[in-house]
């Protein structure tokens, strides 16, 4: 079960406003978490709280196939982002990495900034606590789930591999 406070964004927003280019070359996801949002919220970091969930519309993560942006979104704490659609590209590297993703137009459409949000990844409940409202998106596949509760690809991989070797 994931809670927290949701930080909202528009339509489009590409991975240049998610991490700036001149961040692409640090692989500490620490420093890129500093930088996270400074495209379009320059005080997302001191906003933004482990655990919050960010909301979206349309198209979140376009732009070039960057996985600095969903690291940095991920190492600030965020523990899901549930918009109307995601960019293909952003989707899975997400999914890889281990960062939740929903999709769900009516959750978007009934959230604020600033609501509380608690998500259930397994049956894709959103329920809004501010409002009092839930809302269902398409849960994920086992497959995927696994490899988001392992916290993404590489993790699973590694448990996969270390389970063969009993």
């Amino acid at each position: 079960m994931l809670k927290g406070k949701v930080r909202k964004y528009g339509a489009n927003v590409d991975t240049d406003a998610i991490i700036p280019a001149r961040y692409l070359n640090v692989s500490d996801p620490a420093e890129l978490a500093k930088h996270c949002m400074e495209g379009i919220d320059i005080d997302f970091v001191k906003k933004a709280k482990p655990g919050d969930i960010m909301v979206a519309t349309t198209n979140f993560g376009c732009g070039s196939s960057r996985e600095h942006a969903p690291l940095a979104i991920k190492a600030a704490g965020i523990s899901c982002i549930i918009a109307k659609s995601f960019a293909r590209i952003f989707f899975r590297n997400a999914i890889n990495i281990g960062l939740p993703l929903l999709e769900c137009d009516e959750a978007v459409d009934k959230t604020e900034a600033g609501d509380t949000l608690e998500v259930e990844l397994a049956s894709g409940r959103i329920k809004n606590l501010t409002r009092g409202m839930e809302f269902r998106a398409k849960p994920y596949p086992e497959f995927m789930a696994e490899l988001i509760s392992a916290g993404g690809l590489i993790e699973h991989t590694k448990r996969r591999l270390a389970n063969r070797r009993i």
